[in-house]
């Protein structure tokens, strides 16, 4: 068995090589790539998918797991092989229920899409865009399609994102979120509302990215093991453990939109930085979700980067570098300005009360469109009424609405509802980290990460794909995924901004 083992590690090594080599591709469009390209980059990474998913639903490779699943039975159950094995298995049933040429005719439009997309928003046109984004929505359809009997057709792709997950369970714990954080947004309206007016004057972007790369250093980011890029949508990507690149986008005349983004990006690469060397080059050397995924960004950007402990420690430095912006404003008030609650129409410049709802309004638009009862063409009027719903404001145009987020042209459809996943999760690790380690913000407060990472890195990063999500979470919290810890945290710290 184990030469059998061994057979199959080497086909899943040459799978992950041709899934890097298809990365590279994508960070280099979305980074340096000239827009004359695009075309032909779509070929080639059409290419390259077909390839990946003939190799990885081979014959050779369906035996293989079937002859190895009797052997993983006598494994240590946690064993990185008997893990191994059934990972492998999961994802060969899936992948052999979908057509190449369909895995193929994806990955071409939606490489043409993301160029049509950057245009699209630049123009606040979502004409040009609605096109591409029909067809990805009747490709995402028949990709649904191939897993059917489901219980819902948005089923086949949140679990692409979030295995094991299904729809009516994201929805249940929304469900049971949304009024608690509309209730706590409705109270703060009611108290005297910060200034944060001193955010939006002119910043050096230079300075801005120096700000940057000293506070993700500071986190633990390896600059040997990775870079930093622009991008339009800020993004994290790797092509091995020891590549993890990060792109940010900075605003001349909003300070915290590039340090935050920053702070989130940075959040995912050290997960994957800290991934076991062990699962090298397997399917085991990635997250174990996406919402495990985002919990470690959002954790990074919010829990520590909106922190008054951080900024205890962070803001001499930046003061120090916008003396005229920021010579006269207070810690306090710093620190006020940046967790002020308002809606906003910008999805990833939104305060933590706020940024659910606008994961819930995505969800509520996905489904309609998997499901067929929302047609393309009426997407920015349906978007409008829920950010009117839901936050009471209406984008000017739909660069500031339907067009703003890059994941449809990249055809993520099931990705969002992983965002609000992940800051409860976030914060349900919170609470078991400040357990084990109680005087963290003693630690944060002196720019000290070391123990934080370190923590993160032996209960979540180092284990990679090995467990399932809610396993993984259940281990190390005592629970499944619960919207409880969060908004605790949420009530706590708005409590005392705002006095309620």
């Amino acid at each position: 068995m184990e030469a059998k083992l061994q057979q199959l590690k080497t086909l899943m090594a040459e799978v992950m090589d041709l899934q890097a080599a298809a990365a590279l591709l994508s960070w280099d469009q979305q980074t340096y790539m000239p827009p004359a390209g695009a075309e032909e980059r779509s070929e080639q990474l059409a290419t390259l998918s077909r390839l990946i998913h003939l190799k990885s639903t081979a014959p050779e490779v369906g035996q293989l797991i079937e002859d190895l699943l009797p052997y993983a039975e006598t494994l240590p159950p946690d064993s990185d092989d008997a893990r191994l094995i059934r990972k492998a298995k999961r994802a060969y049933d899936k992948q052999t229920k979908v057509p190449a040429d369909l895995v193929a005719e994806f990955t071409q439009v939606t490489t043409l899409a993301q160029e049509a997309w950057v245009q699209a928003r630049a123009e606040a046109n979502f004409a040009h865009f609605r096109p591409h984004l029909e067809k990805i929505v009747e490709l995402r359809r028949a990709y649904a399609a191939c897993f059917a009997p489901y219980d819902h057709v948005y089923d086949p792709l949140l679990d692409d994102f979030e295995p094991g997950m299904k729809t009516a369970e994201v929805q249940a714990i929304f469900n049971a979120l949304r009024p608690r954080q509309v209730e706590l947004v409705r109270q703060i309206t009611t108290r005297p509302q910060v200034e944060d007016g001193f955010l939006f004057l002119r910043y050096s972007e230079k300075k801005q990215w120096d700000f940057g790369v000293e506070v993700i250093t500071r986190f633990g980011y390896d600059w040997k093991a990775g870079r930093q890029d622009r991008s339009a949508h800020p993004f994290t990507t790797a092509f091995g453990l020891g590549d993890v690149r990060i792109t940010t986008r900075i605003h001349p005349r909003n300070l915290t939109s590039g340090l935050f983004s920053t702070m989130h990006e940075c959040g995912h690469a050290l997960y994957h930085q800290g991934i076991g060397r062990n699962l090298r080059r397997t399917l085991l050397a990635d997250g174990a979700s996406m919402a495990v995924h985002e919990s470690q960004s959002r954790m990074w950007e919010n829990l520590v980067g909106r922190s008054r402990p951080f900024w205890q420690f962070a803001y001499p430095r930046l003061q120090a570098l916008f003396p005229r912006q920021l010579g006269n404003v207070s810690l306090e008030a710093f620190y006020k300005a940046i967790n002020k609650v308002k809606p906003s129409f910008i999805r990833v410049e939104a305060d933590e009360a706020t940024y659910n709802l606008h994961i819930m309004l995505r969800l509520e638009l996905e489904i309609a469109l998997a499901e067929g009862s929302l047609e393309v063409k009426d997407l920015p009027e349906a978007w409008n009424a829920r950010m009117q719903e839901y936050l009471g404001i209406v984008p000017p145009n739909d660069r500031l609405g339907v067009l703003q987020d890059v994941h449809w042209s990249a055809g993520l459809i099931g990705y969002f509802p992983t965002y609000a996943l992940g800051n409860l999760v976030s914060a349900q690790l919170w609470e078991v980290i400040r357990r084990d380690l109680p005087d963290l913000e003693s630690r944060i407060a002196r720019g000290e990460f070391a123990d934080l990472l370190a923590w993160l890195r032996e209960k979540i990063h180092q284990h990679g794909a090995k467990f399932e999500p809610q396993d993984l979470i259940q281990r190390v919290t005592g629970s499944p995924i619960t919207p409880e810890p969060y908004l605790r945290y949420l009530t706590a710290k708005y409590g005392e901004i705002y006095g309620l």
